[in-house]
Formats: structure tokens, C-alpha cells, sequence
């Protein structure tokens, strides 16, 4: 389909080269000299893209693309002049303008820029509209999935569901496994019970005892009142135990007589309690192998492992990857009163051919990413920022115009303050898990690799809340 570029400027020589230069069969080209004829040939022709001077008179380039984004909110509008006062640059770029631009660089960065743009504009005309009814926020337990191996999944939800049968979780970080626990309850017979959920890995060893189990006041230093555990305050629910592989031994024992016996004490406390819960339990490690190495207790294994659900990670299943992006986009769209929001062809494309290393969480991050940073309501494949710093790099000298240590830094900050996080302990839980999956999910040797102690090394993997 034929597009059009509506180019504003005051010098005649430029437009009159800017016209030979971007001028095709299928590109029509339309000039103005001001501001005021801009203005007009842009409410006549609505070009597909507008490129203009900043300098213009008697009003500027901001208040132009002010007009424009105001009668057009997904309007594509690149700024240039010699020397972009660094205030309008950021003015612009708040204001949705797809570029601004040095003009001593459009000889070179014109051309592909242009293109870039009119890529995106017909990805925006081409979009599918979010249908008004559109509701995919089911809350905690959704699950999304139209993959051989999620279907195989919902069927196994489906049919431990009805029983009362211990679940074990596997899958790699970041997949859902704590949506499917919540599924699992949600489907049971005890879904209008309490459910109870808590990561192995984010509390203490000295700690864990106490917060499952409770304690007495004076069992320790610090236990001024006496404490419910979990397993008291979820009786008769579902309790939900994350990262199973980091439990210690002695705490292991406990978790295995309370599947035997349904009872407990506290600690400190000679009063033996009973408990009605199910588990439901979630690793990503190789229980197997550390019940062969002595880390995981054989019986206690067992016990949890009577039915399995394996999560395929995101890279596995790419055909679900428009559907998880869709369902993302749309709650935010929800959340922020924007129907219009959504994404184009070429993104799903993009997001379909990257491989996901930290798996749904991740896809969520960067979708909520490219909504805050993008300047239109349609999402296109310039806005989806890939790999911030997590995904595998190749170990090879870096070339000439690769990505410095300093941008790295830059991009990982950047990506911080866009989803509201507070930038170190943020880094540091990347750095953490990119460290344990390059060390195969092994804790022990992720935290040696970053001369850290087991305990420092987990609380690098909490996520608070």
C-alpha cells in the first residue's frame, strides 16, 4: 500500500533534497516550508510519517508534534536540527516523537530511519484492535496455553484436582509454577481454604523452622511472643512450598512427619499440634540427583513427588508466546484505561524467535517495559527491548561498536527505574539468576561463582514484595 512523508522545514534546498532522497513508487513525498503550511497539508493528507524542523516559527517543532499527536496519538513525527537543545529532546520524546535527530547525520541516518517508521506505521494498520470485551484477567490461577505440552499440563491440574494427592512442581525459573499451585487449589476441594505459599530459598535456614512449624516464646534469642507457623494457619488448606531443594535436613525431617502423622510441634514447644494441609511442592532442581548425593531426603521425595507437573520453559513452546504477550498487554491496557493499547505483527514475530531465558517472568518485564517507554498504543517490534542483561551471551572479544561494560550497566538501570524497582537489589537478583542458570541450577556452585555464601546468595533471589 502507498505511504506518504509530510517533510517541514524552512530551508528550500533541503526539502528539495530530502524529496529526490525519499521519494519512491511507493513513498509519496510532501513539502512545506512553515509551520503553518505544515499544519495545513497534515490535517488534508495525514501522511503516514511527518519529519520537520525543530526551528520552525512563529510556533516550534514542540508545539507542532503537540498538534499532531493530539489529533493522531499514534502519529509517527521525527524532529532535527543542528544542535537539539537536550531540553526538547526530552520533551519530544515524552511527548511520543519517534526520533530527533542531529542534521548533520541525515545524509546517513535518515534513509533507514524513514523506513524504520514506515515499518512501524503499517505494523499499526495492520494491527488486530483488542476487542472491547476483552477480559483475560482471571487473576492468580489463569493459565494460558494452546502448546501440546500446556494442554498436557491442564489435564493433569484437571485430574489431581479431585484427590487430595501430594504435587510436585518442576521447571525452570521464571515458568508459573506458583500459578499452577494456585490452579491446583483453585480446582480442589478445598479452594474456599486457605492457601498458603512460601519460598524455601528466601528465608533464612536459622528461620524456615520457625515459619513453618511456629515457636514458643523464649525458644530462642528474639522469640519475645509466642509465633504460628504455616502449617497452623493453613489448616485444613493448601500450603505451597517453593524451592523444596533448599530445604535443610532437619527441616526436611519435620515436613516428612507431618505428611506421615498430619502432626507437629512448635519449636520450643512440647505440645504436639495436628494439621490437616496439602502440599503442593515446587523446585527447579534435579531432586533426583540430590537425593542420590545426600542434599534431599529419599522418603520425604516420595512422599511429595506422587504426581508431577513439569513446566516446559517459554523457549519450548513459542506458539504460546502471542497468547501470554496478549494477555499481558491487555491487563496493563485494563489497568490504565487504554482499550487501544496493543501489539503489532512484527512484535509477536520478535518475541516468538527469542528464546526466554528467564521464561514468563521475563516476557512479562519486557511487555511492561515497551508499554512504559513506547510512544504509541500500538507496541511494534522497535519497542520490545530484548535481553536486558539476562539473556546468554556469546564468550567472545567484544567488536567494535559492541556493547560496553558501562552500556550494559546503562540498559540494566534503565530497565530498573521503567518497572519501578530499585536498581541494586534489582541487578543483583539478575545477576544471581543468570549466574544459577549458567551454573545448571546448582546454588551452591552459582553462589562459589560469585564468592558469596549459600545463605548471601538466596537472599540475592528473593523477590519482595
Amino acid at each position: 500500500m502507498p505511504q506518504s512523508i509530510l517533510i517541514i522545514d524552512p530551508e528550500s534546498d533541503f526539502l528539495e533534497w530530502a524529496e529526490r532522497h525519499l521519494a519512491t513508487p511507493l513513498v509519496k513525498v510532501l513539502t512545506a516550508a512553515s509551520a503553518e503550511e505544515g499544519l495545513k497539508k497534515y490535517a488534508s493528507e495525514r501522511p503516514d510519517l511527518v519529519i520537520m524542523e525543530f526551528h520552525l516559527k512563529p510556533v516550534n517543532g514542540i508545539e507542532i508534534l503537540k498538534r499532531i499527536r493530539q489529533a493522531d496519538p499514534n502519529a509517527m513525527v521525527v524532529l532535527s536540527t543542528g544542535f537539539p537543545p537536550t531540553n526538547a529532546v526530552i520533551e519530544a520524546m515524552k511527548l511520543g516523537a519517534f526520533d530527533f535527530l542531529r542534521k548533520e547525520t541525515l545524509p546517513f541516518d535518515l534513509r533507514p530511519l524513514v523506513e524504520s517508521a514506515l515499518k512501524s506505521r503499517e505494523a499499526q494498520r495492520v494491527a488486530e484492535p483488542v476487542p472491547p470485551e476483552a477480559n483475560f484477567d482471571l487473576g492468580d490461577s489463569v493459565m494460558i496455553g494452546r502448546s501440546q505440552a500446556m494442554q498436557s499440563v491442564f489435564k493433569i491440574i484437571g485430574r489431581v484436582s479431585r484427590s487430595e494427592a501430594a504435587v510436585m512442581i518442576t521447571g525452570e525459573s521464571g515458568c508459573g509454577k506458583e500459578v499452577v499451585a494456585r490452579a491446583v487449589q483453585r480446582y480442589s476441594l478445598r479452594a474456599n481454604k486457605p492457601f498458603v505459599a512460601i519460598n524455601c530459598a528466601a528465608i533464612p535456614e536459622s528461620l524456615l523452622e520457625s515459619e513453618l512449624f511456629g515457636h514458643e516464646k523464649g525458644s530462642f534469642t528474639g522469640a519475645t511472643a509466642m509465633r504460628v507457623g504455616r502449617f497452623e494457619q493453613c489448616d485444613g488448606g493448601t500450603l505451597f512450598l517453593d524451592e523444596i531443594g533448599e530445604m535443610p535436613m532437619h527441616v526436611q525431617t519435620k515436613i516428612l512427619r507431618v505428611l506421615q502423622e498430619g502432626e507437629f510441634s512448635r519449636v520450643g514447644g512440647n505440645e504436639t499440634l495436628k494439621t490437616d494441609v496439602r502440599i503442593i511442592a515446587a523446585t527447579n532442581r534435579n531432586l533426583e540427583k540430590e537425593v542420590e548425593v545426600g542434599r534431599f531426603r529419599e522418603d520425604l521425595f516420595y512422599r511429595l513427588n506422587v504426581v508431577r507437573v513439569h513446566l516446559p520453559p517459554l523457549r519450548e513452546r513459542p506458539e504460546d508466546i502471542p497468547l501470554m504477550a496478549r494477555f499481558f498487554v491487555d491487563r496493563l491496557a485494563k489497568k490504565r484505561n487504554n482499550p487501544r493499547l496493543r501489539l503489532s505483527e512484527d512484535a509477536y514475530e520478535l518475541m516468538e524467535s527469542y528464546n526466554w531465558p528467564c521464561n514468563v517472568r521475563e516476557l512479562e518485564n519486557t511487555i511492561q517495559r515497551a508499554t512504559v517507554l513506547a510512544n504509541t498504543d500500538v507496541l511494534t517490534a522497535r519497542d520490545i527491548p530484548l535481553g536486558l542483561g539476562i539473556a546468554p551471551r556469546p564468550e567472545t572479544t567484544a567488536a567494535p561498536g559492541s556493547l560496553t561494560n558501562e552500556a550494559a550497566i546503562a540498559h540494566l538501570l534503565d530497565a530498573a527505574i521503567a518497572l519501578n524497582e530499585s536498581p541494586i537489589p534489582w541487578i543483583e537478583r539478575i545477576l544471581a539468576e543468570e549466574t544459577l542458570r549458567r551454573e545448571g541450577q546448582d546454588h551452591s556452585s552459582a553462589a562459589r561463582r560469585l564468592g558469596l555464601k549459600p545463605a548471601a546468595f538466596k537472599k540475592l533471589l528473593v523477590v519482595e514484595a
